[in-house]
């Protein structure tokens, strides 16, 4: 836990302690109701504890993180998990991808080729890719379009993980097409 999460973790658990305490003096001769109530704030503070836990999770579900433009090229900030995530549109949708310097190509989980417009079930299995989960059938593509923001390839070559994939993943294949990739701190800058 950060500092700043230790912090706000604090400051919530002042906020329940206070609010807690004006239930209990308010409401003393009913205390029956004051216990349920202090009850139901207290399932309230847990819920949002939860979800900001679950906030970069919950965002990157919701909001794909997409590039910011700057005169350095296309600025995308890393997530809590360490991670970049960047949001492309593929053939006219919008598809979350984990930057994957570690991946060859443009990697569509099965949801993701569907998405877009692809039938897994119609594709030939015929590749092999070695991951973390071990060895897994891939299927060879051509993705229509591909933009991130003002850049735009037509034809690119992809592949559709034939297993079970949480998401999608954006490899060299893509990443190749910038000039530059640096990182900067919790910054990745991707030049054109």
């Amino acid at each position: 836990m950060s500092g700043d999460e230790r912090a706000y973790f604090f400051y919530l658990t002042l906020l329940l302690l206070f609010v807690g305490s004006g239930f209990l003096f308010g409401y003393r001769q009913k205390l029956g109701k004051s216990l349920q109530q202090a009850a139901i704030w207290g399932l309230i503070f847990v819920g949002v504890v939860i979800a900001y836990g679950f906030s970069d999770t919950l965002k990157q579900q919701i909001m794909p993180s997409r590039a910011a433009q700057s005169s350095e090229g296309y600025v995308v900030q890393r997530a809590r998990d360490g991670h970049f995530y960047l949001a492309l549109e593929v053939n006219g949708k919008t598809v979350p991808f984990v930057v994957d310097t570690g991946a060859t190509s443009i990697v569509l989980s099965r949801q993701d080729a569907e998405k877009v417009g692809i039938d897994p079930d119609s594709l030939s299995y015929l590749g092999r890719a070695n991951t973390a989960n071990g060895v897994v059938e891939t299927a060879s593509t051509v993705l229509d379009r591909v933009a991130l923001g003002d850049l735009v390839d037509y034809d690119v070559r992809a592949s559709v993980n034939g297993g079970e994939m949480n998401g999608s993943l954006l490899g060299m294949a893509y990443l190749n097409r910038f000039s530059e990739i640096s990182m900067r701190g919790d910054r990745m800058i991707l030049r054109p």
